[in-house]
């Protein structure tokens, strides 16, 4: 079975296919002075991409992870999340409150999608 990799570097792939799967690596956002409204919504704009960039949508979107620098912003995040995904179409999901890379991040998304 091959293995499709994207956005690689001596770290990480930003996204892995392999036998109907697509594993993207956690994504933030790249404006760090906005708020997690706007963090949350770049950063679903780059998960659609990623997932468009594997054959797939966020209708197949199976897990999710959510981490957050401060879990007083889950209500803001949760209010994007839910206005970007389709009704009846959510996946299992975690969120969690976690240091992120720098002070500035506020959200980091993970996600793992079927692909056909």
């Amino acid at each position: 079975m091959s293995i499709k990799r994207s956005g690689t570097n001596k770290r990480l792939s930003k996204l892995v296919v392999h036998r109907g799967l697509a594993y993207l690596a956690g994504q933030v956002a790249d404006d760090l002075g906005a708020d997690v409204s706007v963090q949350t919504r770049e950063t679903l704009a780059k998960i659609d991409a990623l997932l468009t960039e594997a054959g797939t949508d966020k209708t197949r979107i199976l897990s999710a992870q959510v981490w957050l620098a401060s879990m007083e912003d889950a209500p803001k995040m949760n209010e994007i999340w839910e206005a970007w995904m389709p009704e009846g179409e959510a996946p299992a999901r975690a969120t969690v409150g976690a240091p992120l890379a720098t002070p500035r991040h506020l959200v980091e998304i993970k996600v793992v999608a079927a692909v056909d």
